[in-house]
């Protein structure tokens, strides 16, 4: 499991760095200092994320979670004393924020199943009610006169708010002829142990903040909203590397404590954005373009039994070290940027990254070029009845297509990736994120406003 590093070089220019955001597509190398202009990404925001795990084999991809460590696109730095909970991410932009931005270090992750005889009124006054909260909360302004002032105290945090849309949504809400085509259902994948209770829904929201509370408060305003147009379908918390936790900038480590998110895709890469958003076309649906898909996967963690094997063991598991994530059969003094051998020999002639390691098995290389944009973070909700830890990874990977991102290096995984003795995939859920809201605009709009591009038929 590999993540993307925090780089940060001590809390308060952490801070700082991580007030404001654009969201857009380019790399941005020449900036030190963020701008307004939504055209491209600061470089040090193409660098880092701020911890937590994702599994490549874990969900599809020990091999990262993209986040970026830095907010570009901000209007000001914001001062040393309290400028974690003043970072602002601008809610309006090409896409929905919380999906380029830096990986915050709190997640509330929920899902809503719409009332019978809702409709599509019912569903766009919703959305409609949900962005005039979004655009307010995440200006750290109480979104509505009974706010309840959970929050009150406390800045915008970095707040994101992102939702997708269900495969069952679409036939609810009488749009069933504007459904994606690659809103099918997930193929089911050996030693899946699913419960249907907590992934799908017909609408996913992804909040991330820097402050706990701030997150539980905007999920209980959209909760509060829905109430009698959607009810509460599941929700789970997880976390990530608080910003500033770590004396120099690393990447951070998962819950079996692997640095975890190397090789994640990158902005600015050739061919990034078409890895990650959807473009109009004959297979796909208008109104998606610039969006994407998200799929989300709960996934626990072994402890125990990873913990039980010497970390030699662990390391060909993985098929990197564990102290610093150099890849095995790396000389002295590597680090996890070091490119992968998987060619290289150990003394006695064999591969020095085993056969079914998990950075083998899930390369790219090995897949057919198939990627995603991870964004995973971890959680421990206690003790099983068996005593084992009930944590993990909570698995989020947003793609063009999951067709040709997650499901094929999934399937890969299931067979021959070592790590997949120490997971158990036990909830999932595939979304369709709508592309970002203009200003003046509501969340999946363009779903509502446009039709079915002309010649795709059905199902389009």
């Amino acid at each position: 499991m590999e993540r993307t590093s925090t780089d940060r070089a001590t809390a308060d220019r952490a801070a700082a760095d991580r007030t404001g955001t654009d969201r857009t597509g380019t790399d941005r190398a020449t900036a030190d200092r963020p701008s307004t202009d939504r055209t491209g990404f600061t470089r040090r925001a193409l660098l880092g994320t701020a911890g937590a795990g994702l599994l490549v084999g874990a969900g599809a991809g020990v091999a990262g979670a993209v986040a970026l460590d830095r907010r570009p696109g901000g209007a000001s730095d914001a001062s040393p004393g309290g400028a974690l909970g003043a970072a602002r991410v601008p809610f309006h932009g090409e896409h929905q924020a919380g999906i380029l931005e830096p990986q915050q270090a709190r997640v509330q992750l929920a899902a809503f199943d719409l009332a019978e005889g809702v409709g599509r009124d019912g569903l766009r006054t919703l959305l409609q009610r949900w962005t005039k909260s979004a655009e307010r909360l995440t200006a750290g302004e109480p979104a509505e006169e009974a706010d309840g002032q959970v929050a009150l105290d406390a800045g915008p945090c970095s707040l994101t708010l992102t939702v997708g849309f269900g495969a069952t949504l679409f036939d609810k809400a009488g749009l069933a002829d504007r459904r994606p085509q690659a809103l099918e259902p997930l193929p089911s994948f050996p030693a899946d142990a699913l419960d249907p209770a907590r992934g799908d829904g017909d609408l996913f929201v992804q909040i991330g903040a820097d402050d706990a509370l701030v997150a539980v408060h905007a999920l209980r305003v959209l909760q509060r909203q829905a109430a009698g147009t959607a009810a509460l379908r599941w929700q789970s918390a997880g976390f990530a590397r608080t910003p500033g936790a770590t004396a120099r900038p690393m990447t951070g480590r998962n819950l079996m404590g692997q640095i975890d998110g190397t090789n994640n895709p990158r902005p600015g890469e050739d061919g990034f954005a078409a890895k990650v958003f959807c473009t109009a076309g004959p297979d796909q649906s208008a109104w998606l373009a610039g969006g994407s898909y998200l799929v989300f996967r709960r996934i626990r963690m072994l402890l125990d039994n990873w913990e039980a094997l010497p970390p030699d063991r662990q390391e060909r598991v993985i098929g990197r070290r564990k102290s610093d994530g150099a890849p095995l059969g790396a000389p002295a003094g590597a680090g996890e940027r070091t490119p992968v051998d998987l060619a290289a020999q150990g003394p006695d002639g064999a591969l020095a990254i085993p056969a079914d390691a998990h950075i083998r098995v899930a390369a790219p290389a090995a897949n057919g070029g198939a990627a995603m944009l991870r964004r995973g973070f971890s959680y421990h909700d206690g003790l099983l009845p068996d005593g084992s830890p009930d944590a993990g990874l909570l698995f989020l990977a947003y793609q063009a297509d999951p067709r040709k991102g997650f499901t094929p290096v999934q399937r890969k995984l299931a067979r021959g990736d070592g790590l997949s003795r120490f997971l158990r995939h036990e909830a999932s859920g595939l979304y369709a994120v709508p592309p970002g809201v203009p200003a003046g605009g509501y969340l999946g709009q363009q779903l509502f406003d446009q039709g079915v591009p002309t010649g795709s038929g059905p199902g389009h």
